[in-house]
């Protein structure tokens, strides 16, 4: 049995020291992993081993995340279009040319973003609830999140700021997941994320992050021009459970991308804590026809 060996890296990013795991070939096809809040490369813990085989596998932290370095809000200006432009420059210290992306929840914007800006670099893309429509905005979740957009108050960050408690954490990993695969979500990843939301001075960068999210909807219609012009090729898996980016944001793909390949799994939010070896299954055959294929020698 090959056991693929995950190397925990560092490289700087203009003067930033970004944290990232890489395991495969690095001659294979490359994939790039951007997590979501409030978590880091760790959710990828699972998946990384399961794809290394057959592809170079990249994951980084996201400054302000992580084993990343989290400058304090008042020195770094803690925005989608900033971590979108690290990001980029990131692949390009690595030498990354063409890659395709895994993104969930903040690292969509994130990537997309990357994708505006270098489409010739994306070969391929899988959106893990990572959402790009305004209908996969789950009405209840976002209401809080929606007021701090609008205006920026003590008052309305009150209640944004409980979601980034261990109990606010904990049911962003929980809420949609059958009981009977509860057992299946490790404590260790939202007790981790808790204990990293709550250092020193992250409560000013994550407050600056999310109220930075209403540009992001703006880039909607961006995103939606790009997936037209470029039909590059796209596969939603989805936790069908999720009250955050409800299923009708995975399903609004194939509006543009009508080859679009749609799957809506069991579970929530983190799908990748029980469903990581089907999300990999998934992953290897639709890479395998959309970006291995491009490559006869493999």
């Amino acid at each position: 049995m090959t056991t693929h060996r995950v190397h925990h890296r560092t490289t700087t990013v203009r003067g930033h020291e970004v944290h990232y795991r890489e395991a495969g070939p690095e001659d294979a096809p490359a994939v790039l992993l951007l997590h979501g809040f409030p978590s880091s490369s760790h959710m990828f813990r699972d998946l990384i081993p399961l794809l290394a085989g057959r592809y170079r596998v990249i994951a980084p932290d996201h400054i302000g995340f992580g084993r990343s370095a989290t400058p304090p809000a008042s020195e770094f200006s803690y925005t989608f279009a900033e971590l979108a432009e690290l990001t980029a420059e990131f692949t390009e210290r690595l030498g990354l040319e063409r890659f395709a992306l895994y993104v969930q929840d903040y690292g969509a914007p994130i990537g997309l973003r990357l994708a505006l800006a270098h489409p010739h670099r994306v070969s391929a893309i899988v959106t893990q609830n990572g959402n790009a429509y305004e209908e996969g905005l789950g009405e209840e979740a976002w209401a809080p999140v929606r007021a701090l957009i609008e205006k920026r108050t003590p008052e309305t960050e009150a209640p944004v700021r409980e979601i980034y408690s261990l109990d606010g954490i904990k049911w962003q990993y929980l809420h949609g997941v059958p009981e009977r695969l509860r057992d299946l979500v490790s404590p260790d990843a939202y007790e981790r994320d808790a204990a990293d939301i709550s250092r020193p001075g992250q409560t000013e960068i994550q407050l600056d992050l999310i109220s930075d999210y209403g540009s992001n909807f703006a880039l909607y219609p961006a995103f939606h021009e790009y997936f037209r012009t470029s039909q590059v090729p796209l596969l939603a898996v989805w936790g069908a459970h999720d009250e955050i980016f409800v299923p009708a944001g995975a399903l609004a793909f194939q509006r543009d991308l009508p080859e679009a390949e749609v799957h809506l799994l069991p579970t929530g939010h983190f799908a990748l804590e029980t469903h990581a070896g089907q999300i990999a299954g998934l992953m290897d055959d639709f890479l395998g026809r959309t970006v291995r294929a491009a490559r006869p020698h493999d």
